[in-house]
């Protein structure tokens, strides 16, 4: 039988290459780096499929140069990256990797919740510069967890399971979604309100939305400028969904206490003057980073383009409408 050829345009842990290199020639990204627009589409020709990150678009261009591809597996939740609509019509599948990396984005959360909140950072910073003197009453003074409000903005699988995590603090949950998650409610009690008032009424704000044109920049300066000054933001979903020149001024201008980041806007730069703060941690996109969840996603998108290669349908399918 025929083996497929495919792309993988960046390595993934070996579990997933493994699954493919049983029914596929794989043709390895050598680069520890994303592939230039030109290189991915010279790379993509001539591919039965391919697996893809964030950082590929998977576009109308793209799927010209991989006519005849059968399908496009992106390692990643997201999928931002991949214009359904054009791929739907052309009748080609596409998937990404949900549910695999749930619980350690939301840990990834709670990691720059309290790191911020607790200037974790800032003063480990000074413990290695061996400047700190001792104990002093006023230093490194941050904000209170315990009992505080938590508002979840997006209560899908990541923002629900950030919430659930609260109940050890006895948090009290606000959480602002397009649809009511009657199930969170029942389990500990979160309450659904609008995003204004969520903001405003926050002691902690942790973004859990995806990035639709609904969402990019539904954080700016009028956003912070409602917020409690006492508050603190927390962004692990996609960077665009905060105008990051409007948070370094937020920031800066003390009209929020302090964020902890994950993603940025204009990956992999950030925005002028961001790392310059003192009252921000900084991620280099990591939330998904543990073995499990790694290797899980690798497993996924090679389970879903084997999928695709096959003729059959893919388990985390994208586009399902092209199944008829």
């Amino acid at each position: 039988m025929a083996r497929y050829k495919v792309l993988v345009t960046r390595r993934i842990p070996q579990v997933g290459l493994d699954m493919l290199g049983e029914e596929c020639d794989l043709d390895i990204s050598p680069h520890d780096r994303p592939f230039s627009r030109e290189e991915l589409l010279s790379m993509v020709r001539g591919k039965d499929g391919a697996v893809t990150l964030l950082t590929d678009k998977v576009d109308g261009e793209l799927l010209d140069a991989a006519a005849g591809a059968r399908g496009f597996a992106n390692f990643a939740v997201g999928f931002d990256n991949m214009d359904i609509a054009e791929a739907t019509r052309r009748g080609i599948p596409l998937s990404n990797t949900p549910d695999v990396l749930t619980e350690a984005t939301a840990e990834m959360a709670w990691a720059l919740l309290f790191s911020v909140a607790r200037r974790v950072v800032e003063s480990d910073g000074v413990m290695r510069s061996g400047k700190w003197n001792g104990w002093a009453p006023l230093q490194f003074i941050g904000g209170d967890i315990t009992g505080a409000t938590l508002g979840i903005v997006g209560a899908g699988r990541i923002g629900a399971a950030m919430a659930r995590k609260s109940t050890g603090f006895r948090m009290k949950v606000l959480y602002a979604d397009a649809r009511p998650n009657s199930a969170l409610e029942a389990e500990i009690g979160a309450r659904h309100v609008p995003l204004e008032t969520l903001v405003r009424e926050s002691d902690f704000v942790s973004v859990h939305v995806p990035l639709l044109p609904e969402t990019r920049h539904l954080f700016s300066y009028d956003t912070f400028t409602q917020m409690k000054r006492t508050a603190y933001l927390v962004n692990t979903s996609r960077g665009p969904v905060l105008k990051e020149d409007d948070l370094v001024r937020a920031l800066k201008e003390g009209l929020i206490a302090g964020a902890g980041l994950d993603v940025y806007e204009k990956e992999p730069l950030m925005a002028d003057g961001l790392a310059a703060l003192s009252n921000v941690v900084i991620c280099p996109h990591t939330a998904s980073a543990t073995t499990t969840s790694r290797n899980g996603m690798a497993a996924k998108a090679a389970m879903n383009l084997l999928a695709m290669l096959r003729g059959e349908r893919a388990p985390d399918c994208l586009n399902p409408e092209i199944y008829g």
